[in-house]
């Protein structure tokens, strides 16, 4: 049996038997070497991770920037950062990790904090925002007061202050469910952001990897998605907007289960992030009956 907390922003590479999560996060005063000093692969994995986030940021070339790692750990990804010449500000809920980071002599400034109680920092300070493996976590009711979507609500709320006018955040993510995400795009949405999901090698068991890129300017187009066979597959993407439609008016002499009533609701699932299947012209019509 393990004991130990559950980094922000490094992952774990073992479970924790009967351990109920709940108490594995209560537990920031406990932490094993697993944790304090990551293996090769962990480091490899958190790297390349870090550079498809960063990939996906758009940054201006040539010209450094400053940026935010949310669960930055031990500082694995802030590291990417400094070698590609960025200035940036790592903040992890666990005492244990940050201390982690300044054994490595991270050169990024480091805070203790729960991003679930909304980023401290004064508006329109970064230009651009990255997480790895740590948005997943705001999701957990870790005791009775905690309300994962007001947590999330708080959090990308006061993310979208802390941005730039049309900075990006690129949070990569473990959603348990599709349940999950959707609530995490719902609450992303009603804080002000534009963008999507891109998923990266969509038919891969191990290699799958789920980006949010976030918007805090007008809507644009998604980055494209990686995939084992680039030229073959197109990317897999789903795209929400923050507009809003007056359901009421929309609804008004739509006849339900007709086609203008089932355009409606794909619509609606599309920028909800949800997958939904594409219109053609058999969309919306009545089966005949079999017997």
């Amino acid at each position: 049996m393990v004991t130990g907390t559950v980094p922000q922003g490094d992952c774990a590479l073992f479970s924790f038997s009967s351990f109920a999560l709940s108490n594995v996060l209560a537990q920031n005063s406990f932490i094993t070497c697993v944790f304090c000093l990551p293996s090769s692969r962990m480091i490899d994995v958190q790297t390349k991770m870090a550079g498809r986030a960063l990939e996906l940021l758009c940054l201006p070339e040539g010209q450094p920037c400053y940026l935010l790692d949310i669960g930055c750990g031990s500082g694995l990804s802030g590291d990417y950062l400094s070698d590609e010449g960025h200035y940036w500000v790592g903040i992890d809920i666990s005492p244990a990790m940050l201390d982690a980071a300044l054994d490595r002599d991270t050169e990024g400034d480091l805070l203790l904090g729960d991003m679930g109680q909304g980023i401290p920092f004064k508006p329109g300070t970064f230009d651009g925002c990255i997480s790895i493996s740590a948005v997943q976590w705001l999701c957990n009711a870790n005791k009775k007061s905690d309300i994962p979507a007001k947590r999330l609500y708080c959090f990308f709320s006061s993310l979208y202050s802390v941005l730039v006018r049309g900075a990006r955040a690129v949070l990569q993510l473990y959603p348990e469910n599709s349940e999950q995400l959707e609530l995490i795009t719902i609450q992303a949405t009603k804080a002000g952001f534009t963008g999507g999901v891109v998923v990266d090698f969509p038919n891969s068991a191990k290699a799958k990897k789920f980006y949010l890129c976030l918007f805090s300017g007008p809507s644009t187009f998604l980055p494209k998605a990686l995939t084992e066979t680039a030229d073959e597959e197109e990317a897999t993407e789903s795209a929400f907007t923050s507009e809003r439609i007056q359901r009421r008016m929309a609804r008004r002499g739509v006849v339900r289960k007709s086609r203008e009533w089932v355009l409606e609701k794909k619509e609606r699932r599309r920028r909800q992030g949800k997958e939904v299947r594409p219109d053609t012209q058999y969309t919306g019509r009545k089966r005949k009956p079999r017997f």
